[in-house]
């Protein structure tokens, strides 16, 4: 039956994850923040990433809870056959797998359409070959890193956002939901793989990164802060705050330029160079003297007096901040999109929730389980393995349920 809920149009949705790190949780999360019911599967003790910085003092891991609102987990030892069997059945009674753990024949798409005709199996690779791969990997081969710094520097710098995780996890949850519709239409299920190589080739693709060397024939030139192709740029006042500043458009341009008081001496820098400032591409050529002239403005200025005249302005701009200060600010204390959560074993705080509003509203964070907190739960709601039979699997060590995992 499909669902009615605006907040959880997924509900009812059977997934099983398999999963570290990035990609696949942050799918599996979207999935559960859309109402499926998506039990993450661990082995004994913790996948790769139960533990990953940052932790708690204790030694709990903030960036798995952060990852893993909202899902149900279950502890198997997956290298034994009964483990394997146990997890199997799972995955055939949801009819839905994600998981970037590759090369495991048996949970394959091969193997387990054997027991799901209909099964919907994603699998999140490093790279297009099947190899392996992580974010920071596979982004030093798209070309990023090397134009990604200060101008004047001469080695490649990975940028902190691991932006091919976020991109791929996000096109698994949405590969996710057509093969749901494609089988409520036909019956019939999916074999999808999504390479993280490729996710990262596309945008480079899609962004005309590659485009531009296949028809140009150049290569896209290191600028620091400065905004490719138009004009933007980072500049200090004069208490030391940093800004960023676009102007994208003609109106923007010319509000920079009266805000800072440079109309005229722009205009004759215009003129003495023969340049149109009326067309992007022309300020981004020029942006070395551009910036020269905006520069005394800012520099004259206090950040609060920056911030209140750039308001007053159709200038695109934001102030440096850093992830303290953003903790704090009212766009996140303030914001619905986060609400108080009491995570267990990690503290009260404010967490995000599925950042889409619904009819106006954000669906709220979940709390993270612990490591195997539903082990006992989901194989008696879901395969109706009695108490008896669970007793014997937690003492054999086939499974572990919640501080035993």
């Amino acid at each position: 039956m499909q669902s009615t809920d605006p907040f959880r149009p997924l509900a009812g949705v059977r997934i099983v994850e398999i999963s570290s790190f990035v990609a696949v949780p942050l799918a599996g999360m979207t999935l559960t923040q859309l109402g499926a019911e998506v039990v993450r599967v661990d082995p004994v003790g913790g996948a790769a990433d139960y533990r990953r910085w940052p932790v708690t003092d204790a030694g709990d891991s903030i960036y798995w809870a952060g990852l893993n609102k909202g899902k149900r987990s279950v502890a198997v030892d997956m290298r034994s056959a009964e483990g394997q069997e146990l997890v199997t059945r799972l995955i055939a009674d949801a009819g839905v797998l994600i998981t970037n753990v590759a090369g495991r024949q048996w949970h394959s798409y091969d193997t387990l359409v054997e027991h799901r005709p209909d099964l919907i199996h994603v699998e999140v690779s490093g790279r297009a070959d099947g190899g392996t791969g992580v974010d920071y990997t596979v982004n030093a081969a798209t070309g990023f890193p090397l134009v990604t710094g200060p101008a004047e520097l001469a080695t490649p710098v990975n940028h902190v956002l691991p932006a091919w995780d976020v991109s791929c996890g996000l096109y698994a949850a949405l590969a996710v939901t057509a093969a749901l519709r494609h089988r409520d239409a036909t019956g019939a299920g999916t074999r999808i793989s999504i390479p993280l190589e490729n996710v990262a080739l596309a945008t480079a693709g899609n962004l005309a990164f590659l485009t531009e060397a296949m028809l140009a024939g150049t290569t896209r030139p290191r600028v620091g802060n400065s905004l490719y192709g138009t004009y933007g740029q980072h500049f200090v006042t004069g208490d030391g705050a940093a800004f960023m500043v676009v102007a994208l458009t003609n109106r923007h341009f010319r509000d920079l330029t009266e805000l800072t008081g440079t109309a005229k001496a722009v205009a004759a820098l215009a003129e003495a160079l023969g340049a149109d400032f009326g067309d992007e591409g022309e300020r981004y050529r020029h942006r070395a003297a551009l910036t020269g002239l905006f520069t005394v403005w800012f520099s004259a200025h206090t950040a609060e007096e920056v911030a209140a005249a750039l308001s007053g302005t159709s200038v695109l701009w934001e102030r440096y901040r850093s992830f303290a200060e953003v903790a704090a600010d009212e766009r996140v204390t303030a914001n619905p999109l986060f609400t108080e959560l009491d995570q267990p074993r990690i503290g009260r705080h404010l967490a995000p929730g599925l950042p889409v509003a619904i009819d106006g509203a954000y669906p709220p964070a979940v709390p993270a389980p612990a490591l195997g907190d539903d082990t006992a739960a989901v194989l008696t709601e879901w395969l109706g393995v009695s108490a008896q039979d669970i007793t014997r699997l937690t003492e054999s060590g086939c499974v572990a349920t919640g501080t035993d995992a």
